[in-house]
Order: C-alpha cells, then sequence, then structure tokens
C-alpha cells in the first residue's frame, strides 16, 4: 500500500497537467495549424497526395501530443513523431498548398502520391511496432534475472574521453584557422573543411572524420560530466569535476554551436544536454518536444541567412507565410518520391546491398571498389542536380534496398527497438540515479541524432555514430570496481 501511495503521489502532478494542456495542444496540433496551412492561398491543387498529407498531419500531430501528455518520458519516440510531424506533415502539405518543392520533383504526379501513401505506411508500421514491445517483457524479465552488472561509466575512462575531447576539437580549429571560424557562416566553414581534408573528392571521409572527431568527442565529454554534476553532491564541491565540465561547455560553444553546425546537429545538441540535465523532470521533456515544433517554424528559417556568405545567392522570399517551409531542410517528401522514381526507371532494389555499404562505412574503397555510394548523391546525379548532396529519407532508404513489404517491416523494427529504448531509459532513470548511468546519456543522444538518420543519409551519419560507438565504449565498464566509479 505504501508503494501504491508513492506512486500515486509521484504521478497526479503529471495527471492534472495533462489534463489541463489536453484539449488545446491536441487542437494546436491536430486541427488548428495544419488548417492554417491547407487554407493559404496557393496554386497547389486537392489531389490524392494533398489529401494524405492531411491525413499524416493529423495521424502524427495526435502521435505527438500523446508523447508530449504521457506521463512517462518516451524520447526516442518523442523525437520521431515530432520529425514527422513538421518535416513529413506539415512543410510538405505547405509545398502541396504552394505548388513548390525544395528540391525538383522529376517523376510524374503518381510517384508523388505514392511517396505520401509510403509515408503513411511507415509510420503506421512504426506505431505497430512500438506496441509490440510495450506488451514483449525484457530480455532481463524472460532470462529469469539480468547476471551482467550494469553498464556504468569508469571514472578514469572518462578523464581520457574529455583529453580526447581536447585533441580533437583543438585539431579541427587549428586545421580550420582558429575559433573564429565557427562563428562565420556555414558555407566559410565547410569551404575551410573541405580545405583541410584536401580538395580532390577522395577527401570526402576525410573531411567528415575530421569534423566528427572534432564534435563528438566534446558533446559526450559535456553529457557524461554533467549526468556526474546532477547527479552527485560529491562531483558538485569537486573543483576538478567543475573545471572539466566548464572547459567543455567552452569547447562546444566554439565547435558545436548552432552558427556554424547543420540544423539537425544543433538538436541533436540541444535535446541530448536538455534531457541529460533533466532525466526526470516531465516539464522539461514536454516542453522540449512542444517547443521543438516552434524551433522548425521560427528558428530555422531566421538560421538560415548564417548559411551563406553576404552577396552570394540564396533562396529569395516570395511573401507567403508558408515560405520557410519550402526551403532544403524539408525536401524529405520530395526525395522519397524522386527516389521511387529512380528506383522504376531501371535501378530497381538493391536488396540490401546499399544497407551493406552503410554498416560497412568504414571500409574503403580501395578495398571495396564497388562500394554504394550515398544514395541521396546517387539520386541527385541520376536527376542532373549540380549539387547531388541531397538528403535520403529513411524511407527512401528502405525502398531503395527492399521495396514496399521491407520498407513496412524496416520501420516496424525501428519502432520496436525506440520503444525498448525508451523503456531501459525510464527504468534506469527511475529506479538508478547513480552519476556513471550509461543510458542515461545514450538513449537521449540517441533520441537526438535521431533526427538526423530518419533525414537521411544513413552513411553520412554513420561517421559520427561510429565515432560515439567508440566514446561510449571508452568510458564504459561492468566491473564493480568502487575506486573508480563515479561518486
Amino acid at each position: 500500500m505504501t508503494t501504491t501511495q508513492a506512486w500515486i503521489r509521484r504521478t497526479a502532478p503529471r495527471a492534472v497537467l495533462s489534463r489541463a494542456l489536453t484539449v488545446p495542444l491536441v487542437l494546436a496540433l491536430v486541427a488548428v495549424l495544419p488548417g492554417a496551412v491547407a487554407v493559404q492561398p496557393g496554386p497547389g491543387t486537392h489531389d490524392a497526395a494533398y489529401w494524405l498529407q492531411i491525413v499524416i498531419c493529423c495521424y502524427s500531430g495526435t502521435r505527438l501530443a500523446a508523447m508530449v501528455l504521457s506521463p512517462r518520458r518516451r524520447l526516442v519516440q518523442g523525437s520521431f513523431w515530432l520529425f514527422i510531424y513538421i518535416a513529413m506533415g506539415v512543410a510538405p502539405l505547405a509545398q502541396a498548398v504552394l505548388e513548390r518543392t525544395p528540391t525538383p520533383v522529376v517523376g510524374p504526379r503518381s510517384d508523388t502520391v505514392l511517396a505520401a501513401a509510403l509515408v503513411l505506411a511507415g509510420i503506421v508500421a512504426f506505431d505497430l511496432g512500438a506496441v509490440l514491445a510495450r506488451h514483449r517483457p525484457s530480455l532481463r524479465t524472460r532470462m529469469g534475472g539480468n547476471q551482467r552488472p550494469p553498464a556504468t561509466v569508469h571514472r578514469t575512462r572518462l578523464y581520457l574521453l574529455v583529453l580526447l575531447a581536447v585533441a580533437g576539437s583543438g585539431l579541427l580549429v587549428t586545421q580550420l584557422g582558429g575559433p573564429a571560424v565557427f562563428f562565420s557562416n556555414r558555407q566559410e566553414i565547410t569551404e575551410s573543411v573541405q580545405g583541410a581534408a584536401g580538395a580532390e573528392a577522395a577527401s570526402e571521409a576525410g573531411s567528415a572524420f575530421l569534423r566528427g572527431f572534432g564534435t563528438v568527442p566534446a558533446l559526450l565529454a559535456l553529457l557524461f560530466l554533467t549526468r556526474w554534476l546532477v547527479t552527485s553532491r560529491t562531483a558538485r564541491r569537486s573543483p576538478l569535476v567543475l573545471t572539466l565540465w566548464v572547459a567543455m561547455v567552452g569547447l562546444n560553444a566554439i565547435v558545436n554551436n548552432p552558427i556554424s553546425n547543420p540544423r539537425y546537429w544543433f538538436l541533436t545538441v540541444l535535446f541530448s544536454l536538455l534531457f541529460t540535465a533533466f532525466p526526470r523532470s516531465p516539464v522539461m521533456y514536454r516542453a522540449a518536444l512542444a517547443l521543438g515544433v516552434a524551433i522548425a517554424l521560427v528558428v530555422f528559417p531566421f538560421a538560415d541567412r548564417f548559411r551563406y556568405e553576404e552577396g552570394t545567392d540564396r533562396p529569395q522570399p516570395s511573401g507567403s507565410l508558408l515560405e520557410p517551409l519550402t526551403m532544403k531542410d524539408y525536401d524529405q517528401t520530395g526525395m522519397v518520391a524522386n527516389t521511387i522514381t529512380f528506383v522504376g526507371t531501371g535501378e530497381g532494389h538493391s536488396y540490401g546491398r546499399q544497407l551493406a555499404g552503410t554498416v560497412f562505412f568504414f571500409v574503403p574503397r580501395s578495398v571495396w571498389t564497388d562500394k554504394p555510394h550515398d544514395p541521396g548523391t546517387r539520386v541527385g546525379e541520376w536527376m542532373g542536380m549540380p549539387y547531388p548532396n541531397l538528403s535520403s529519407p529513411l524511407w527512401a532508404e528502405f525502398w531503395l534496398d527492399f521495396g514496399p513489404l521491407g520498407m513496412a517491416l524496416g520501420f516496424a523494427g525501428v519502432g520496436y527497438a525506440a520503444a525498448r529504448a525508451d523503456r531501459r531509459y525510464v527504468r534506469r532513470t527511475a529506479d538508478d540515479s547513480g552519476p556513471g548511468n550509461v543510458p542515461a546519456v545514450v538513449v537521449p543522444l540517441i533520441a537526438g541524432y535521431s533526427f538526423i538518420l530518419l533525414r537521411g543519409s544513413l552513411l553520412q551519419g554513420m561517421g559520427r555514430v561510429g565515432i560515439a560507438v567508440m566514446c561510449v565504449l571508452l568510458v564504459t565498464t561492468f566491473r564493480q570496481d568502487r575506486r573508480n566509479q563515479l561518486r
């Protein structure tokens, strides 16, 4: 009875907050915002693609509202539905109204209709996978208990990660010509990175590694130190830990600032830091998801001015309120349609070959001579785009590899994995408040990085994933050595 009363006291304020927010939040996400977009004047026709986009907006808006109002913090699923609502729902609806897309759609209108239908099928499959995971007992329960000690952070190895972050970020800053470059526009810093790695096409992997090595260790070191300070009074009294944390904040302010970095990487930094610093706050969780909509609709268009140098060509506003939703950040549905056309013109499905190239991204082309290229680049070159480095959403990746059935099964698997990760995060943050809790840092990082993986391409995102995995393995231990535990 005491446990039940404690559970009621813990969950009652959340229930009251949910009841107060349910009606206005659901109305805003499901009806007001999509309706305001749909009634804007524009030359677009109200065909099947238009109505499918409205269905996607209503479905994803309902699910996003459910994530915000949920008494449990479902970080990965919440990030998924936030991306779907903006990038695959509201933005394509605005483009349908204006009959204007960020990237040209070269195929027939039927391919755009099929693309919208595939997006809808994918998010339904995601939901089915999440439901399956929700009602399936954990592996620890099925095995009759977990015999292996939980993953914890090794204190000495965390100090090594800090040194690695300083070395990696220092190398990046030195190669690019100093900290001032990181507060200029993105065009200039991209040119600096390419110049530091070399001008040849073969240096593309080198420039990605240079930037990943200069940004990922710094972010992870900050996240682990933040977790340590949030959960440990001893750490907050330690001059060494406080000094390291301040140093990592300064380092991230240079290499991971929102001016010189892609917007989706900035969302990764923001979400992972917020969820790590406030692991048990339902208010922060709800605010992050709700404000994510405002960031995508307001902050991203404002930040577009930092992408180009003064005097260079940039998208010109047309005066429409929907103009910000037609920029290149929201070309996902159009690229799904282009990938469908690309496959249908004779390329066919690769039946796992493209995915194999993503998984084994670290194998050099000198060893694997016919290693698949980035799918966004392949489709862009086929389209004749002058800058073929385009996005390749997860729907396009699954379609390119496996077709409709494989795409549905792929999203069901993604939903299952997302729900399992969220369950593990809730369990570890509720039952284990220790500062060395590895999932309490890794799951928020996955939630933030899911924006990049969903937008695609997977191949471009794998470099930072590989570096992050190495950093996590560096600091993780399963030994219960109290001398090196975080306290």
